[in-house]
């Protein structure tokens, strides 16, 4: 009998111990409990910065020609934007690019003009309307025989991003809280304190969503996604 009470004892220690392991378990598991939730915000802001390149083009098969040629059509541009209602300190005159296609390394001699070049003005202000409006009356210039590039059309920044930052990422928050509530109200818990939490990548594009217009779209359609894990008690 006596042999027998200290391994009764040692057995029951075990067994205690066994049991308050198992809730220490058991409570541990219940307080790491949490749920991931992604807030969405968006938002659409008008640009507050603008750039606008004007480039034209000419060739010829006389060096001379396409730099004179280059420079008339350089000056119209000029004109054009001093009429436009745009300061000196706006417009950023480019030097003159002339090249000589039968200098190339791989030139071919049935090119159809020797010469060719371009001159560019550029403008840069935080003057949206006057850049927009401008933009859309350059018939003139074309009427004259100015060869405008294709590709120039202004772009359109936001400087004042961080300004903005803070409500997005806010609404953002506001929103995967919201969420978080009601996912822990219909799963009969309560909503716990943030255990994590990521911004996310602040995407900006054009009105339409498209990433790649973001700098010809003058309002801008800022999103974002982030992620929060909450604990559930």
């Amino acid at each position: 009998m006596n042999r027998l009470a200290p391994a009764f004892f040692v057995a029951l220690g075990l067994a205690v111990a066994g049991l308050l392991v198992g809730q220490g378990m058991e409570r541990f598991r219940m307080a790491d409990r949490s749920i991931v939730i992604k807030g969405l915000a968006e938002q659409t802001v008008d640009s507050d910065y603008a750039s606008w390149g004007l480039t034209v083009r000419r060739a010829a098969n006389s060096f001379a020609e396409v730099q004179e040629a280059l420079v008339l059509d350089r000056e119209q541009v000029v004109v054009f934007l001093r009429e436009q209602g745009f300061a000196p300190e706006e417009i950023e005159i480019r030097p003159l690019v002339v090249r000589d296609a039968f200098s190339r390394e791989y030139a071919s001699a049935n090119a159809p003009t020797r010469y060719n070049g371009e001159a560019t003005v550029i403008v840069t202000t935080a003057r949206i309307d006057t850049v927009q409006k401008a933009a859309l009356a350059t018939d003139p210039l074309i009427a004259a025989g100015v060869q405008l590039d294709a590709g120039s059309g202004p772009e359109y920044e936001l400087r004042a991003f961080n300004d903005v930052k803070g409500d997005l990422l806010k609404a953002a928050t506001d929103s995967a809280r919201s969420q978080a509530e009601r996912f822990a109200l219909e799963a009969g818990a309560t909503l716990g304190p943030l255990k994590a939490a990521n911004q996310g990548v602040i995407q900006i594009s054009g009105v339409g969503g498209i990433r790649f217009d973001s700098r010809t779209s003058r309002e801008k359609r800022l999103r974002v996604v982030s992620t929060f894990t909450y604990y559930l008690e």
